[in-house]
C-alpha cells in the first residue's frame, strides 16, 4: 500500500503544550505563595560569553520570573577556575532560597563538566544529569528527569494518551542527555523499548517496527519516510542548522516532508524545543515540593498542587 493512501500527519504543537504547562506552573506557584509565603528559586550559572548560551540563559531568566519564581543568575568570567566554580555550586547547594541549580553547558574547555554536574546536590539537579538521578530513573524511584526526555514524554502522551503499555518504542541515539533517559521513561511506562545507535546494523528495519519513534541523533534528515511505520508517533529531537537556497534554516533528524503517513509528528522548530524550559521550571517546582514539610499527594509526583 502506497504512503499516499494515508492522511497527512498531524503536527504535535510543542509551543501550545509548553504554554499550557507554564500556565499550570504559574498557577501553582501563586497558590504556594498565598498559602506559605515561599516560592521556588532557580539558580543558573553561566561561565564565559558563548552567545547561544547567553541567549538561552536570558530566556530562562525571563520565563522563571514570568512563572512567579525567583531567578538567581551567576555570570562568571571565561577564565573562572574549576575550584571557583565548584565553590559557587557548593554555596548554592546550601542556599535555602535556591531549589534548583543549573550550570549552563557547554563550559569552557579547561573546566570538567562532569565534575561540576556531580557536585550539584542531586535534589536540586533540575537538569537531571546527576548519577543519582540517573539511578533513580533506572530503578523507577522518584527523582529529577532530564528536561528534554520529560518534554518528549509529555508530547507522546498528548498524542497517544496516558497509557502506553505494550507499545513498541524505538529510540535513535543513546546519549546520556536524551536517548538513555528516554528509554528508561518509556520502559517505566511499560513500553517495549529498542535503542539503536551508530553501531546498529539494521536501524531502518527496527525503526519500521516502532509505534513510537524518538529520534535524537543530531544528523539532519537521517530518518527517511520509509523508515516510519504508518500510524506511528514520531518525536524529532534533532535541531540542525543547514544552508538551503542561500539561507540558514533549522531542520530535524527526520525527513519531515516524507512523514505524512505518521499518526503525529513534532515539527522542527516548534515541537520538542519549546518544552525544554517549561520542563526545567516543572522540575524546579518538583524539587521545591519534594523538600517541603507537606507531602505530595498520591499520583501528583510531578509536583503540581492540583
Amino acid at each position: 500500500m502506497g504512503m499516499d493512501r494515508f492522511i497527512r500527519a498531524a503536527d504535535i504543537d510543542g509551543k501550545q503544550l509548553a504554554t499550557e504547562l507554564l500556565e499550570r506552573i504559574k498557577t501553582d506557584v501563586e497558590i504556594l505563595k498565598a498559602e506559605t509565603g515561599v516560592v521556588p528559586g532557580l539558580a543558573v550559572v553561566l561561565v564565559g560569553d558563548d552567545p547561544a548560551s547567553a541567549v538561552y540563559v536570558a530566556s530562562k531568566h525571563r520565563q522563571t520570573i514570568a512563572a512567579g519564581m525567583k531567578s538567581f543568575e551567576h555570570r562568571l568570567q571565561a577564565g573562572t577556575t574549576q575550584n571557583d566554580l565548584l565553590s559557587l555550586v557548593h554555596r548554592l547547594n546550601v542556599d535555602q532560597q535556591v531549589h534548583g541549580i543549573l550550570v549552563q553547558l557547554p563550559l569552557p574547555s579547561h573546566l570538567d563538566p562532569n565534575a561540576v554536574i556531580q557536585a550539584i546536590n542531586p535534589d536540586k539537579d533540575v537538569d537531571g544529569f546527576h548519577v543519582s538521578n540517573a539511578g533513580r530513573l533506572a530503578t523507577g524511584s522518584p527523582g529529577l528527569v532530564p528536561c528534554t526526555p520529560l518534554g518528549c514524554m509529555m508530547l507522546i502522551k498528548n498524542a497517544l494518551g496516558e497509557h502506553l503499555s505494550g507499545s513498541h518504542a524505538v529510540i535513535v541515539g543513546k546519549s546520556n542527555i536524551v536517548g538513555k533517559p528516554m528509554a528508561q521513561m518509556l520502559m517505566n511506562a511499560h513500553c517495549t523499548v529498542t535503542v539503536v545507535h551508530s553501531q546498529t546494523r539494521n536501524t531502518a528495519d527496527l525503526c519500521r517496527t516502532a509505534d513510537i519513534l524518538v529520534v535524537a541523533a543530531g544528523r539532519p534528515g537521517l530518518v527517511r519516510g520509509d523508515w516510519i511505520k504508518p500510524g506511528a508517533v514520531v518525536i524529532d529531537v534533532g535541531i540542525n542548522r543547514i544552508q538551503e537556497d542561500g539561507k540558514t534554516k533549522f531542520v530535524g533528524d527526520v525527513a519531515y516532508g516524507e512523514a505524512g503517513h505518521a499518526r503525529a509528528i513534532t515539527p522542527v522548530p516548534g515541537g520538542v524545543g519549546p518544552m525544554t524550559i517549561a520542563c526545567l521550571l516543572s522540575n524546579t517546582l518538583t524539587a521545591f515540593r519534594r523538600h517541603q514539610p507537606w507531602p505530595l499527594l498520591p499520583g501528583n509526583e510531578q509536583g503540581f498542587l492540583r
